[in-house]
């Protein structure tokens, strides 16, 4: 769907530094890099899920965001769970089994979103969204199996990180469905912060754990453009 979905990403500021953290700003090295990428990148900082979370916006709207995060992320195996059986660090797996049982809970928390939400809203150019969104789940599998040591953590990290601030918007959208939003039980920021530090133990592993994270986020915007597109050609049909 070339008109709705271009497949690539801005990643030029936005000048909403939405990673407010003061381990973010305070301390530099492997976790600043990361922790830079989320503010400067992440969901947060985009317009659309900025606007699914105004007190005026469409159901359809959310509805149709609620079916596409389920489209990418609903799906067992996900990011974390290849991460946790292909990652070469050791170090991690403690925190990458704890980070899979939560995100167990938020595929759950998506499928119970899903349901109350409603039929996915008609809008033009579907077969092309859902081959866009085909194509997401296909580049997170294979960056979550990546045999780059260094690439599946960071991008299982991001997906963490970047996830309060989808949290915000499905909690939104629970809450607009009638449905008392859950708790996350995904590993806090102190943690993830001491993770990052602990497994960079060379340039290399930190380039990739900022490659991983890195696409994370482009897809995450990817998806984000997607939506925002179909919202507006709903708006003009």
């Amino acid at each position: 769907m070339r008109a709705l979905f271009h497949g690539r990403l801005n990643t030029k500021p936005r000048g909403v530094m939405a990673f407010d953290s003061a381990l973010g700003r305070n301390i530099g090295g492997s976790w600043g890099t990361i922790a830079t990428l989320a503010s400067v990148d992440g969901t947060a900082t985009h317009p659309m899920p900025r606007a699914l979370t105004g007190p005026n916006v469409a159901v359809r709207d959310l509805a149709d965001a609620v079916h596409a995060l389920c489209w990418l992320h609903g799906r067992h195996p996900g990011v974390i769970d290849h991460a946790a059986e292909h990652s070469r660090q050791s170090a991690a797996q403690e925190w990458l089994q704890d980070a899979a049982i939560g995100f167990t809970e938020e595929r759950a928390y998506l499928a119970r979103l899903t349901a109350v939400a409603g039929p996915l809203p008609s809008t033009p150019g579907q077969a092309e969204s859902e081959s866009a969104v085909a194509g997401q789940r296909h580049a997170l599998d294979m960056l979550a199996q990546s045999d780059r040591t260094g690439c599946a953590t960071g991008a299982a990290i991001m997906l963490v990180l970047d996830w309060a601030a989808v949290r915000t918007m499905l909690d939104g959208a629970a809450r607009r469905f009638g449905l008392e939003p859950r708790v996350s039980t995904l590993p806090d920021e102190m943690e993830t912060a001491s993770l990052v530090s602990a497994l960079a133990e060379t340039p290399a592993i930190e380039r990739a754990m900022a490659f991983g994270a890195q696409q994370i986020l482009a897809q995450h915007r990817g998806l984000w453009d997607l939506l925002e597109a179909r919202a507006s050609a709903r708006n003009h049909q």
